[in-house]
């Protein structure tokens, strides 16, 4: 394993890297500067934003469900790339490993869907 097999994953990290910086450097440079009021405002959700009691406020079950419905698909397509770069190889073994990972999978879909996560009242 010679080291000329990593430069260009490191020139890629150090290009991603550079240009990271750039951009947050040359933001406030070029970006607009006409801030008013409703720029400066809170934005929730596109509703005006609500002030909550002193003592907080129980916060909706939805915000929760849809960030974990965005997690468990992530999860899967995760999961699911290797698998089918590598299905030859894995063989009848790797297709029931998969097959119960998605049966896993749709069942918190089926969690969320029965909680009302994908309901957008």
């Amino acid at each position: 394993m010679s080291l000329s097999m990593w430069v260009p994953i490191v020139g890629l990290l150090i290009l991603g890297a550079l240009f990271a910086l750039f951009s947050v450097a040359i933001a406030p440079i070029v970006g607009p500067k006409r801030a008013n009021r409703a720029k400066l405002a809170a934005y929730e959700c596109g509703i005006e934003p609500s002030p909550t009691p002193i003592g907080g406020s129980r916060f909706p079950i939805k915000f929760y469900l849809t960030a974990m419905l965005f997690i468990v698909f992530d999860i899967e397509i995760i999961f699911l790339y290797p698998w089918a770069v590598s299905f030859d190889a894995l063989a009848l073994f790797g297709f029931v490993e998969m097959v119960l990972f998605i049966v896993t999978v749709f069942i918190a879909y089926a969690y969320v869907w029965r909680r009302g996560g994908l309901d957008w009242d």
